[in-house]
């Protein structure tokens, strides 16, 4: 644990608590306006959030090499993650491209 310093950890902690606050707000923010893209972009996230709680694991037992597997396993969980990601931003656009086509053409 004494590879990073305790301002570091605390960096890396806070972020891994703020992802979560963030996957669990966005979740409600889909259960309260009842579009579930929103849960579809909470889910998106949980890559991420693998791939940071990946980094602390590995930080936490002082960079071992015979964990250096979780170093891979955190960049694919990023490059899941990213992907992940841009898909759900995708899916969240179309919606609401196709929902304010709908209300343009309901006004009409």
């Amino acid at each position: 644990m004494h590879a990073l310093s305790i301002p570091t950890w605390m960096v890396h902690v806070s972020s891994v608590i703020e992802w979560i606050a963030a996957i669990w707000l966005i979740w409600r923010y889909g259960e309260i306006t009842g579009n579930r893209y929103w849960w579809g972009l909470a889910a998106a996230m949980l890559p991420a959030l693998v791939s940071a709680m990946c980094a602390c694991t590995w930080h936490y037992f002082d960079n071992p090499l015979d964990l250096a597997w979780l170093v891979t396993l955190q960049a694919s969980m990023t490059v899941l993650g990213n992907c992940t990601l841009c898909g759900a931003a995708w899916w969240i656009w179309r919606q609401t491209k196709q929902t304010n086509t709908d209300s343009a053409s309901d006004s009409d």
